[in-house]
């Protein structure tokens, strides 16, 4: 009976800014099964001056972002070592990085995350595995999402597994194959309106919960072009920049009407998009504090158990996941699924960078 075990660490950061999660990981993987432990774990949170760069790097050019690519590695270097330090953490197998989305446009065969330099192992001392979704793009894949390997390895359980973090994805089985999309902008699109009455969010939908429904803003939102797509299709900050939010804007309401009417529109896309509205739903991700939009979602899927987590898988299971796909890519094994992405093949996808 072989037995294996990997020390790792997970990070990741979200495109609804949270900061940068990170996770100490234990894997083990026995009988083809594996398990998982997630030990020391935290968020640090942006600086000012981080949010702002990172809020407009959709924009910046082709020197700004090399500039902010660099720069934005060595934040992550740092923050790893230091992480790694405080918590006098030995005998790493790798640090598994997810890096920050700034461009995501899998229909042009270009996704750009930064963070992954290659001097990023030297600067961490440590072997990185990162970069995971250019590779899946230039098999033809969409590159996202890449969490259901991970949901379908160690959260089998659960019907569907969902994230509601700057965007809504889900992950299920039909037909013995793991299908995932991206289902709509969430947090991307709530924190905005939040950020306008100079909150960080809208702590548990208070502030949704007090507006009211634009029944025009609504069908508008519910007939944009991306719902009808079929998967695999997935989502970046340009299709809230360049669609979404314009949108929103040409409707004269006040705040707490937008942030309520856009999460009716989240939970009523939600549930057009579970083909079976009934079983056991797993939900992750910074929305799951949002009660607002939990009730929403239970309201227009009233037969489905929706299940919360422990705090720390909660908060941290995009990270755990992206641990889990370092661990594949450095024994060579497949994670990333082409019935996921719609690449040519699945795939061994990431990056190792080797310290010397």
């Amino acid at each position: 009976m072989k037995i294996e075990n990997y020390n790792v660490v997970g990070i990741m950061s979200g495109t609804s800014l949270d900061g940068i999660d990170l996770a100490h990981l234990h894997f083990t993987i026995k009988d083809n099964k594996w398990a998982f432990k997630i030990l020391e774990n935290e968020t640090i949170r942006y600086s000012n001056n981080w949010l702002e760069r990172l809020k407009i790097a959709v924009d910046f050019s082709e020197p700004e972002l090399e500039e902010l690519n660099k720069d934005y590695t060595k934040l992550i270097a740092k923050t790893a070592s230091d992480f790694i330090n405080k918590n006098n953490i030995k005998n790493l197998d790798a640090v598994c990085s997810h890096g920050h989305t700034i461009l995501h446009q899998p229909h042009n065969g270009f996704t750009l995350q930064i963070g992954n330099l290659p001097e990023i192992a030297t600067l961490t001392e440590q072997t990185v595995v990162c970069d995971f979704r250019v590779q899946d793009v230039q098999l033809g894949g969409q590159g996202a999402p890449l969490v259901p390997i991970g949901d379908r390895i160690l959260f089998s359980e659960y019907d569907y597994c969902m994230n509601l973090g700057g965007f809504s994805n889900v992950s299920f089985e039909e037909n013995n194959k793991r299908i995932a999309f991206d289902i709509s902008p969430v947090n991307t699109v709530l924190n905005h309106y939040a950020n306008q009455l100079e909150l960080d969010y809208d702590d548990k939908g208070q502030l949704a919960r007090t507006g009211k429904i634009n029944q025009s803003l609504l069908k508008k939102l519910n007939a944009l072009d991306y719902y009808i797509k079929k998967h695999p299709k997935s989502l970046g900050f340009e299709f809230v920049k360049e669609t979404v939010l314009p949108l929103i804007e040409k409707f004269n309401i006040t705040i707490e009407d937008k942030l309520h009417t856009f999460s009716e529109h989240v939970a009523i896309q939600i549930a057009l998009a579970l083909p079976i509205k009934e079983g056991k739903l797993f939900i992750t991700g910074g929305g799951a504090y949002n009660d607002f939009l939990l009730q929403r979602i239970q309201f227009h899927l009233p037969q489905m158990t929706i299940i919360i987590p422990s705090t720390e898988i909660l908060e941290f299971k995009e990270a755990l996941i992206f641990g889990l796909l370092g661990v594949l890519k450095l024994r060579n094994e497949v994670n990333v699924l082409s019935s996921v992405t719609g690449a040519q093949k699945d795939h061994s996808s990431g990056i190792i960078h080797y310290f010397k």
